[in-house]
């Protein structure tokens, strides 16, 4: 039986990422009291499934990675408790659109999620306040609640952590090993020693940098998350209405280093999709595969003995303590528009699957979904990845706070991966340029919206 793990030290790093980056959105870090009970109904909030609750749950998942381990949680649920629970996945970049979409009908998702302080804007007006409920109850740290004020609005159910997943084996081959690679300025020679001899290896250096929907996400949000938080870390802040985009040259520079050292041409990344990028990362096409502790199910047939993380270095403070890059964009909202019975539904359903032995192992297994969940019945992870994550909070490194969440809006980072696509494609100054001014420009233009 897996052990029971609250890794106090990853607590703590993201009880103060999420402080940093406005994840707690507002300021108070403990909940307002209160009674979370829908009015009418007699049952505390957040039972634990089993009081025959009349409701129905629907949950628009955020994942589609993880729509199948859904699928059969829900079907658990319903066959323990008797309370039928719908799971609808959105499509990858496309949540936002189906969220709006789904909240208009009649019967409109009764569980739903934000990415943060920015997606609680537009829909805090949905959203129920869980504060005194079970479920918030269960929460390691209350740090991982959104606030609204004294409302608790949303609540984090993952932590993950990304950064540079790499195949130990090919890496050898190349005469290199993680000791190797310390700095941006080690990682750039490395990459372009083995673009030298990749006819010779019969590997590249990265992974192509797809810039389809499924895969840019990885880079107009993730790899961009590095110059925000390096901006806020030196200006002592959490979010601003006008990025200055301090840390571009070091954006340009990591960007060109793995359009130009990756298993195709630049030109062609408009093409490739996140599946390419997996399939050349587990047919040993590649060393280098940006993404996170969530792929773990994607890359695990390279074999454990294989497999390695390292920060995506930037080449910015001191890079030898620099840590993965550990946060949350993941909060479960409850619809207040919901029937009173649907809401409880809702909520003993949450309670459920973060203390039940059936959710516990569906969230936190590896055969599953693989989660660090921010909660007390947190299991130890079967995941390789999130335990190279722990050991790296271990180690006393810096992680990189995930600031992404403070990101304008949507439409700034479609903006923004269309000016990088372009840039692959010709990387003159001027499109540079176009980068810069999506970046900045169209950061203060969403901002004021």
């Amino acid at each position: 039986m897996k052990k029971r793990l609250l890794t106090l030290a990853l607590a703590l790093v993201m009880a103060l990422s999420l402080a940093a980056c406005g994840g707690n959105g507002g300021g108070d870090s403990q909940p307002s009291g209160g009674d979370s009970q829908p009015a009418g109904d007699s049952q505390p909030a957040g039972d634990s499934g089993s009081s025959g609750a009349s409701g129905t749950v629907y949950y628009l998942n955020f994942k589609p990675e993880q729509d199948p381990d859904w699928q059969e949680l829900a079907k658990l649920y319903t066959q323990e408790t008797g309370v039928e629970v719908k799971v609808q996945t959105a499509a990858s970049g496309q949540y936002e659109t189906t969220l709006m979409s789904e909240i208009a009908k009649t019967d409109a998702p009764t569980l739903f999620q934000v990415n943060g302080p920015v997606g609680l804007a537009n829909w805090k007006d949905y959203c129920y306040d869980l504060s005194g409920s079970a479920v918030a109850g269960e929460l390691s740290s209350q740090d991982f609640a959104l606030m609204d004020g004294s409302s608790m609005s949303g609540i984090a159910y993952v932590i993950e952590t990304y950064g540079l997943i790499y195949n130990k084996a090919l890496l050898e081959q190349a005469g290199y090993t993680a000791d190797d690679i310390k700095s941006f300025a080690d990682l750039k020679k490395v990459a372009e020693d083995i673009t030298a001899r990749k006819d010779e290896l019969g590997f590249s250096a990265f992974t192509s940098a797809g810039m389809d929907g499924s895969s840019d996400w990885r880079f107009k949000t993730h790899l961009a998350n590095l110059p925000i938080y390096f901006e806020y870390e030196a200006d002592g802040i959490g979010d601003t209405d006008a990025i200055k985009g301090t840390y571009l040259d070091n954006y340009r520079a990591m960007w060109d280093l793995y359009i130009n050292n990756c298993t195709c041409a630049p030109t062609l990344l408009s093409a490739k999709t996140g599946d390419d990028s997996v399939a050349e990362f587990v047919t040993e096409q590649a060393v280098f595969y940006q993404n996170g502790t969530w792929a773990y199910g994607d890359v695990a047939d390279v074999g454990e003995e294989n497999l390695g993380m390292l920060p995506i270095y930037f080449g910015v403070g001191d890079e030898a303590k620099q840590g993965l890059c550990t946060g949350t964009e993941n909060y479960w909202c409850v619809n207040k528009n919901a029937k009173p019975e649907d809401i409880q539904a809702t909520l003993d359903f949450m309670y459920w699957c973060v203390t039940s032995d059936a959710g516990l192992e569906y969230l936190c297994s590896g055969d599953h979904m693989g989660f660090v969940i921010p909660f007390k019945g947190n299991l130890e992870s079967s995941n390789l990845l999130v335990n190279i994550a722990n050991d790296y909070v271990a180690q006393g490194t810096t992680s990189i706070k995930w600031c992404f969440p403070t990101m304008p809006s949507e439409e700034w980072k479609n903006v923004l991966g269309s000016a990088l696509t372009a840039y692959a494609a010709d990387q003159t100054d001027a499109n540079w340029e176009t980068v810069r001014a999506a970046f900045v420009d169209n950061w203060a233009a969403e901002k004021s919206k």
